[in-house]
């Protein structure tokens, strides 16, 4: 039995001015007389933006002045979970298109109104109006050119005077309107809205290199392998392959070598991971690396450590006398109460 052909389609596809392209999308369009939203190729468009993004976009645009257009307002209107809408938001102000801003009303309460802007460039560089000088109109008959007869070379060989008539005002066209002059762009001004999140399609920087042992000893290899291999036993989500606990071997190695216990170790890897864990050797790998301890100080740190000169702080002692406070080594008298015992003793010699 053959398809059934949708006439509907058949001809509006005969319609379409032009032949039809051999691939690609082929365009019906029909024009909208109610209910539609104008947007922007530099929305639909945009190259650093999420389709999800771009839908939330075009769902905020096409709702009424003063509808909420908050995480859970927008999660119970569409399909995606709040985690999706917030980072389509975040890319949306990160971009120009969305703003929060924080408004005081008079009873000191703080509200979060959320602007939208359809197109953002236009709020950067507003497009100029060129100046219209108002030029008096000339009237009617000056418009009217006037045709002055070519003068033709006669030979005139005996002079002959002929009556010259009264100079007579002949009308003159109007002067030509000053030429335009051309409007200098506006300077590039300060981003209205400073990106805080980098776009999802922004260069990621390269991943660390797994660290590795000074030497990978037959000793450190074994206790490594072996680490790796019950790890599932204290941790059954960390479940690895042959691959894996070959591949990591020298970033566990790398960490017994700096004198770290196994106990210690396996905290650092397995202690809290995201739930679920779909990728149990990618997490150990980026912890191996990631939470590395200090290698352990040598001999010559350790001497060098005890070399330092110390530090001696005095202590304060309370004066027998006075009882004023002052910095000695040993409790007595201030240098006031010494100095007046001395002179006492002085003046009884």
């Amino acid at each position: 039995m053959d398809t059934q052909q949708n006439t509907a389609l058949t001809r509006a596809l005969a319609e379409v001015p032009g032949p039809l392209p051999t691939r690609g999308v082929i365009h019906i369009t029909i024009p909208h007389t109610d209910r539609f939203t104008i947007v922007g190729n530099h929305l639909a468009q945009h190259p650093d933006l999420s389709c999800t993004a771009v839908g939330i976009a075009v769902r905020i645009q096409s709702l009424p002045q003063g509808t909420e257009v908050g995480i859970k307002a927008l999660a119970a209107r569409c399909k995606e979970g709040e985690k999706r809408i917030a980072a389509a938001l975040r890319e949306l102000e990160a971009h120009g298109y969305l703003q929060r801003l924080r408004h005081r009303l008079p009873g000191k309460k703080v509200i979060t109104r959320t602007v939208f802007c359809n197109q953002p460039a236009a709020l950067l560089h507003p497009r100029s109006r060129p100046a219209v000088e108002a030029l008096p109109r000339p009237a009617a008959s000056a418009a009217v050119p006037v045709r002055v007869p070519a003068r033709a070379h006669v030979p005139a060989p005996v002079p002959v005077r002929v009556p010259v008539p009264a100079p007579t005002a002949v009308p003159t066209a109007a002067p030509p309107p000053p030429p335009e002059v051309p409007v200098a762009p506006p300077a590039p001004s300060a981003p209205l809205f400073e990106r805080r999140v980098p776009p999802p399609t922004a260069p990621k920087a390269p991943r660390r290199p797994l660290p590795q042992p000074g030497a990978l000893t037959p000793e450190l290899d074994r206790a490594a392998t072996a680490f790796l291999s019950d790890l599932h036993r204290h941790a059954p989500q960390f479940f690895l392959s042959e691959d894996d606990v070959r591949r990591l071997v020298p970033g566990v190695a790398a960490w017994l070598e700096r004198a770290a216990r196994p106990d210690a170790i396996r905290r650092a890897l397995t202690d809290d991971p995201p739930h679920p864990l779909r990728h149990p050797a990618k997490l150990l790998a980026h912890r191996l690396t990631e939470l590395l301890p200090p290698a352990p100080p040598g001999v010559d740190g350790l001497a060098a450590l005890a070399a330092r000169p110390r530090v001696v702080v005095t202590p304060f002692q309370t004066c027998d006398d006075c009882d004023r406070a002052f910095r000695s080594p040993t409790p007595g008298h201030c240098r006031d109460c010494r100095e007046t015992r001395a002179a006492y003793a002085r003046a009884a010699a």
